[in-house]
């Protein structure tokens, strides 16, 4: 009977703990180069969202009712000191979680070394977590989205990554399943083919999402305002995905290297 890493033995406990522990500091570290990259790349365009959500509320007459950087945190606060802080603490926590992911899938994957695994399953926990529900649900900046939905869409989106995470487990039991009668190559294929069969229809099943502002028009059909730029809301975007690949790039990498260490010792201790 195969084993994964997480076994209740002793030895293979403490290699657990020493595991998650450089998950932990895999996502700290990855949460440095996101931060940077973020701060000198997203801010730009949310300072752009921001003055057309500023120009537009002037325009409806509705002065000094919407004021960032006004109350407990002032926009330099929140582009520095917050943005830092949500990046760390999403980090970390997605560290922790490649961490266990790691623990239980490497004992059951026994032609990948802990190296490539690792940058394997980073590139996968990236497309089943932020990909495919980006596909969906793209996030916006300010001024993109009516304030009354902001709980349906997020439970919209919510639901969006649970139905992915599920469907990818789902497929890689089916590609298990499957891989003694057709082979590890025809039952992966089949298990993606499911997968993004399945998720497909999901994406067609949940509601669509487009609330990005038009124009303002007077009572003449003129226009007061335009809507919102169509080059900030594609740079926004993507420049949200770039900053989820550096993320997760960075944690592949540095848990792959702080990695092998334990897992060497635990298979010199198997060894012997």
């Amino acid at each position: 009977m195969t084993h994964g890493i997480c076994s209740a033995s002793p030895a293979t406990e403490s290699v657990e703990k020493r595991l998650i522990g450089r998950g932990l500091l895999a996502g700290a570290s990855a949460a440095v180069p996101a931060f940077v990259f973020a701060r000198m790349c997203a801010e730009p365009v949310l300072d752009r969202a921001i003055a057309y959500e500023d120009g537009r509320i002037d325009v409806e007459g509705a002065h000094g009712l919407h004021e960032h950087g006004a109350g407990l945190l002032t926009r330099g606060v929140q582009a520095n000191a917050g943005l830092g802080f949500g990046v760390l603490i999403f980090g970390v926590a997605m560290g922790a979680l490649f961490a266990v992911l790691f623990c239980v899938v490497a004992g059951r994957v026994g032609r990948f070394a802990a190296r490539p695994l690792s940058l394997l399953l980073a590139a996968g926990a990236f497309g089943v977590v932020y990909l495919v529900p980006f596909v969906k649900y793209p996030p916006n900046p300010p001024a993109v989205g009516q304030a009354d939905t902001i709980g349906a869409r997020t439970g919209w989106y919510l639901t969006m990554v649970l139905a992915s995470v599920v469907l990818a487990i789902a497929a890689v039991w089916l590609a298990r399943r499957l891989n003694g009668p057709l082979g590890e190559w025809n039952s992966g294929l089949l298990a993606a083919g499911v997968y993004v069969g399945a998720i497909a229809v999901v994406m067609v099943a949940l509601p669509a999402v487009d609330e990005v502002p038009g124009p303002m028009r007077d009572a003449a059909g003129g226009i007061t305002y335009p809507g919102f730029p169509a080059d900030v809301l594609y740079e926004f975007r993507m420049v949200s995905l770039a900053t989820q690949v550096v993320l997760w790039a960075t944690i592949g990498v540095v848990f792959a290297t702080l990695a092998g260490r334990p897992l060497e010792e635990r298979a010199v201790s198997v060894r012997a």
